[in-house]
């Protein structure tokens, strides 16, 4: 039986959902930017409130939940091979506040040496953008419970699913028995797990909106079997995601995650639901230039960004008489000691006994001095 349905309603659905999609993460852009701003006016000030008891918080968190509705709901409207590529707007908002909210002056030409990378990947992402939202999947499949389950015991699904499992538990293997810890590794766990995880979404959101509409749909088993599968996918990206995080630059880690998830949610979609099955090979063509081109573009983007530096206090401790200093005046970043140990807001936190150690073998004395930009240094001199 052919599920499938492109007509006049189908083209109505997508609108919706590409609409849906576009508006969920350009909220959920804008709520980052204000728990950000929300993180940031707290730091190096007397304020004792935790972040989540300020109003700004909470109105992001708001906005937040507001865009993963619309991005949930979109997927029971549109393609998933159509939504997923989406999140490009997500970066390219991200972007466009940035800039907007910059409080730096600079001159043009310098303005335009710095930002250049991140104009030319907003151009490259609208563009992209574009092309595989016209030209891509209009097929729409309406997924009742009945349906799902035909997929899914589909041997073309069924064959993925198996390949994709080998490819997880080796991934997997790799990485926790070798230690290899490459962002490409942690990264390719995230985006297999997220292809799971936008099948799962894709049936879950159509089979809830059917509900809503009168056709009860939640007493179903696979309903209550994709859900399971749904969050815990979610949860165990989640971990991955934090791994990446902390040992890459989450730019890094934002470009290269947007280009493996979207792939193989692209791929899951073609292969589960068969979103290609009635576009032509122009239409299929020019839909993978468009996502290639915003591949380019976020890449772009992101590759401007630079891990903000907050203010956290520390302290330092003279060798010379052994008299500890408190830093809490809201300097943007820790000094760089070379003949002090620290401890604090530490990156390595091998550098103290370094420098106990360099101090034991060379018995150096510390002098404090002042540097030009306002921090304290300190200069070694052996004796």
């Amino acid at each position: 039986m052919d599920y499938f349905r492109v007509d006049g309603s189908s083209y109505t659905d997508n609108l919706i959902g590409t609409l849906l999609a576009i508006f969920g993460n350009v909220l959920i852009s804008i709520s980052l930017s204000i728990q950000k701003q929300s993180h940031v006016a707290l730091v190096g000030t007397k304020d004792s409130r935790a972040f989540y008891r300020t109003k700004t918080w909470w109105f992001g968190f708001i906005f937040t939940l507001l865009g993963e509705t619309a991005n949930f709901v979109s997927y029971a409207f549109a393609p998933l091979a159509l939504v997923a590529p989406l999140n490009a707007i997500s970066a390219l908002t991200s972007s466009i506040l940035g800039l907007i909210f910059l409080r730096e002056k600079s001159k043009p030409k310098e303005f335009i040496q710095r930002y250049g990378f991140s104009f030319l990947g907003c151009i490259l992402t609208i563009a992209g953008t574009y092309l595989f939202v016209a030209f891509g999947p209009n097929s729409h499949e309406k997924l009742i419970a009945e349906n799902v389950v035909t997929h899914l015991v589909g041997w073309p699904v069924l064959l993925y699913l198996l390949l994709e499992i080998i490819a997880f538990c080796l991934l997997l293997y790799f990485y926790k028995k070798h230690h290899s810890d490459y962002v490409v590794i942690i990264l390719l766990l995230v985006a297999l797990l997220s292809s799971v995880t936008v099948i799962s979404v894709k049936a879950v959101s159509s089979m809830l909106v059917l509900t809503v509409e009168g056709t009860m749909q939640l007493n179903y088993p696979i309903f209550t079997v994709l859900f399971v599968c749904m969050v815990a996918s979610v949860v165990f990206q989640a971990g991955f995601l934090s791994q990446a995080c902390k040992r890459y630059e989450s730019s890094l880690v934002a470009s290269v995650n947007y280009i493996f998830s979207t792939t193989l949610a692209v791929v899951a979609g073609t292969v589960f639901y068969q979103e290609f099955k009635h576009e032509d090979a122009l239409h299929i063509c020019m839909f993978l230039l468009g996502t290639a081109i915003c591949f380019l573009g976020v890449f772009l983007i992101t590759k401007n960004r630079k891990r903000a530096k907050t203010f956290e206090p520390y302290v330092t401790v003279n060798m010379n008489n052994g008299v500890p200093t408190i830093h809490n005046k809201g300097e943007t970043s820790q000094a760089d000691y070379s003949g002090s140990f620290s401890y604090g807001a530490l990156v390595n936190s091998d550098g103290g006994a370094a420098a106990i150690s360099q101090v034991e073998k060379e018995h150096s004395t510390a002098n404090f001095t002042q540097t030009s930009n306002g921090q304290p240094d300190y200069k070694q001199h052996q004796n």
